[in-house]
């Protein structure tokens, strides 16, 4: 991992620019500065930043054209606008865009922070599952990809990993020797109403069932073993997206509810 976040703050404002920039630096980011669209593109191909926070009005390019093509050099770049007045209909194209979201100007810097601290955490997930061979290929998969992976045999002690530190998801299977995975989820959902869990199980017709009521407690989804690691990859890119966004929108969204 990079040591510092690196964030480019973008708008025509330069004491704006400047004393965000200022903040950013003292919170311990980086900051780059630019005051136009076309700045900001040249600053995302040259400097490669970790975060774009950029206005949406400014003299020639607007921001969402920018927006747009940032995404056309760097897809997966977390992008938020900021307007003083942006309407309904640019903050709906925005997202569509791939925007974060639209703050209002003055943004709140305290939500910009916490965004960002989310943002620089490793993604730590939890393997729970008492197939060893499956955990260890798994946990293989997942941290060639730059997650840090903890595996667990035992349900009983899944809820104490949960608390030693942060973690982005839960992978739990179903059938756990002679526990039943749906009283590990339920136990995780009393302590962690919101922490998103996806359920495995190579059992697909005869967990029917239980899949169901999985996915209505509150898993984020069923993945059927064996299943391609770029489905659980997905899967987790998406959370870390939705609570990206709920720092910027309002709380997570419980998938299944």
């Amino acid at each position: 991992m990079k040591e510092k976040t690196t964030v480019l703050v973008v708008d025509d404002d330069r004491r704006m620019v400047k004393t965000i920039c200022d903040i950013l630096k003292v919170k311990g980011f980086d900051a780059l500065e630019a005051y136009t669209g076309e700045e900001a593109l040249e600053r995302v191909r040259s400097d490669g930043p970790d975060c774009v926070l950029m206005d949406i009005k400014m003299p020639g390019m607007s921001g969402v054209d920018a927006l747009r093509m940032i995404k056309d050099i760097s897809p997966d770049l977390p992008v938020v606008l900021m307007s003083a007045y942006a309407t309904e209909e640019q903050a709906t194209e925005a997202k569509a865009q791939g925007a974060y979201t639209v703050l209002n100007k003055p943004i709140d810097i305290q939500i910009v922070l916490s965004f960002l601290s989310l943002l620089r955490k490793e993604d730590s997930i939890l393997v729970v599952d008492d197939d060893p061979l499956f955990c260890k290929t798994l946990k293989d998969i997942l941290q060639a990809r730059g997650f840090r992976v903890e595996a667990e045999a035992d349900p009983k002690k899944a809820l104490g990993h949960m608390e030693n530190e942060y973690k982005l998801a839960m992978v739990l299977d179903l059938k756990l020797g002679g526990q039943d995975g749906l009283d590990v989820l339920r136990e995780i959902r009393g302590k962690y109403p919101t922490k998103p869990v996806v359920l495995v199980t190579g059992y697909r017709d005869e967990m029917s069932s239980s899949i169901k009521k999985g996915l209505q407690i509150g898993a984020y989804t069923c993945l059927y073993k064996p299943f391609e690691a770029e489905a659980l990859i997905g899967s987790l890119a998406e959370i870390k997206r939705m609570k990206l966004e709920s720092l910027l929108n309002g709380p997570f969204p419980i998938k299944g509810r």
